[in-house]
């Protein structure tokens, strides 16, 4: 029996790096920008985010929980070249674009509809920043619809009518036109892969994530989930409606902290997938899926783009010393800082560090920087050593002027 969706949206991600030095001249950019606003994020609106991440981490992510309402009022007031400036100095910054209109996404009758409902950028004060688009499927209720989707629309960075060759999906939007007219949009705001390259950031396919709710008649008291296991395999692996699917090649982690939903986490993105015989399935958990856990993932993601970063700046001579020192300072800021005290949100967080292996990336920067430090004490101390034999040269040349002066 074909699947029918209750409820149903998906986050694109595109991860893109900005070069440290022009990095609050983007910031300026983003500000000239009228269809761009700053987020700041209230403990009054806010109030389960505020909640959920723990102190120093709210810190790090929302620094508008701090502002108070004078100064959120002079960041309003002042040039954008000095806001640019004050904004550089976070450790993080979101911005919300605005969209007077959906962009609405149009296929032939028996195709796919989708809009676009909210556009967001996440920047990092190293210049590491994430770009996110979340979309509907509109007038359809098939579940296949959504498995086509995610996996097209994921590429679209790859060829811009990728999308006409599958399955009769052909996307036109009011706003972009065509999806050449989408990645042209993501390509302005993004600038440049080259940075992104850097860190080895695959800048032709979006990261997904992805929340589905499912018609109970498919998975309820009577109806087990393992009679529908396949369909959630296909959704936590972004494959195709007509996919033959093989448990064994599977590449993905599940768990489930819920009677009636289970989250899939691959190093290709996250899903959650769940059945509407549970109303928080469709009132409560797809609002902080789409807050709390969705900030937790942009924050692991961040975690595994700044240790490549910092193995790339490890080998280089000119940057080792500023190495040092951002991998300290990362450490004592984020590394060793628990997220939440959410049980099913540090769950989320331990699976989703497991899966892109970060603990084995943070103990090889550690060891890089081990063999470093020991290596600059060890040239520190023959500095010093080689100070002390000249000191002690003069000294005795000293000595023996001073006492053929006396004789």
């Amino acid at each position: 029996m074909e699947l029918k969706t209750k409820y149903q949206y998906t986050y694109f991600i595109y991860p893109f790096v900005v070069k440290t030095s022009k990095y609050q001249k983007y910031l300026l950019n983003i500000l000239k920008n009228d269809k761009f606003d700053i987020k700041i994020f209230e403990k009054q609106r806010n109030i389960k985010m505020y909640q959920y991440f723990l102190p120093k981490i709210s810190e790090l992510l929302f620094s508008g929980f701090s502002f108070s309402e004078e100064k959120k009022k002079q960041l309003e007031a002042m040039p954008k070249e000095t806001a640019s400036a004050l904004l550089a100095k976070n450790n993080c910054n979101v911005f919300e674009y605005k969209l007077k209109k959906d962009v609405q996404g149009k296929t032939e009758e028996n195709g796919i509809f989708f809009k676009i409902t909210k556009i967001d950028i996440v920047c990092f004060k190293s210049g590491i920043c994430f770009l996110l688009m979340k979309t509907n499927i509109e007038n359809s209720e098939s579940f296949s619809d959504v498995l086509n989707f995610n996996y097209k629309f994921r590429d679209i960075k790859q060829n811009g009518n990728v999308l006409n060759s599958y399955d009769k999906i052909k996307i036109q939007t009011d706003v972009f036109e065509d999806m050449n007219k989408l990645t042209e949009f993501i390509e302005k705001i993004t600038g440049s892969a080259f940075e992104s390259m850097k860190l080895d950031i695959d800048t032709n396919r979006f990261l997904t994530y992805s929340y589905v709710c499912i018609d109970q008649q498919s998975w309820n008291e009577q109806k087990a989930f393992k009679d529908i296991e396949y369909q959630f395999v296909k959704f936590a692996n972004f494959l195709p409606a007509d996919d033959m699917v093989s448990y064994e090649y599977s590449n993905y982690t599940d768990f489930s902290k819920w009677k009636y939903a289970k989250i899939g986490i691959s190093k290709q993105g996250v899903t959650l997938f769940t059945s509407d015989a549970d109303m928080n399935n469709y009132t409560i958990l797809p609002d902080e899926f789409e807050n709390q856990y969705l900030f937790t993932y942009i924050l692991d993601l961040y975690k595994k783009y700044y240790l490549k970063k910092l193995e790339n700046d490890f080998q280089k001579i000119k940057q080792v010393k500023k190495a040092r020192k951002n991998f300290i300072e990362f450490t004592k800021k984020l590394w060793i800082q628990e997220i939440t005290d959410d049980e099913v949100g540090a769950f989320f967080n331990y699976n989703v560090v497991k899966t892109f292996n970060l603990n084995r990336d943070y103990k090889k920067i550690k060891n890089q920087y081990d063999v470093l430090y020991k290596e600059y004490n060890i040239e520190k101390n023959n500095v010093i050593l080689r100070w002390i034999f000249v000191a002690l040269i003069v000294l005795i040349i000293f000595t023996i002027l001073n006492f053929l002066s006396i004789s």
